[in-house]
């Protein structure tokens, strides 16, 4: 973590990762749980608007497609009506999705990114970030994975490659005075 205060405006935009019910029971989330990965995730979500929400599915259907209720994202997480659902087949949210377009298209210069897991989905997603040049923000409290150790070892190879690493508090404080 640097010591620069986080600052957003509306040109950032917050991304949440993969927050689906199968995805959430899949393990022993560290190091905190998938409940408190939620909880994080909705005070995030609700101090911006519009959100960008990732979900991964089976690109074979083999997993029961959208519809299916293990596919489903978490309740407390899941779209309002001026927000964006992408659907990727992949680890990376901008793989194949449209999603560099629309962030483009809005003028969105800086990604918060929050969800599971710290090393697949939201690593993958804030490498292409970064190497596309937006400012790239991953909210620690409110990701996870399968051990605290990789955490640790994900996030500090992130802010090596130039991501900044806040908390939920941090960025929530930075959309109050940053504007």
């Amino acid at each position: 973590m640097t010591d620069a205060q986080f600052t957003a405006d509306s040109r950032t935009a917050l991304i949440l990762i993969d927050l689906q019910h199968w995805i959430l029971e899949m393990h022993a989330w560290q190091p905190r749980p998938a409940s408190d990965v939620v909880d994080a995730c909705a005070r995030l979500r609700a101090a911006f608007a519009p959100v960008v929400h990732v979900r991964y599915l089976r690109a074979d259907g083999a997993d029961g497609g959208p519809d299916a209720p293990a596919n489903q994202l978490h309740e407390r997480c899941a779209p309002g009506p001026d927000d964006l659902l992408v659907t990727k087949h992949g680890l990376d949210a901008f793989e194949g999705t449209g999603l560099a377009a629309h962030l483009a298209a809005s003028g969105v210069t800086g990604v918060v990114l929050a969800g599971l897991s710290t090393a697949h989905g939201v690593a993958a997603t804030a490498r292409t970030a970064l190497a596309s040049g937006l400012a790239v923000t991953v909210v620690s409290d409110a990701t996870a994975t399968v051990t605290a150790a990789e955490q640790d070892a994900v996030l500090d190879e992130l802010t090596r490659a130039g991501a900044a690493v806040r908390t939920v508090d941090e960025v929530v404080a930075g959309l109050v005075t940053g504007g």
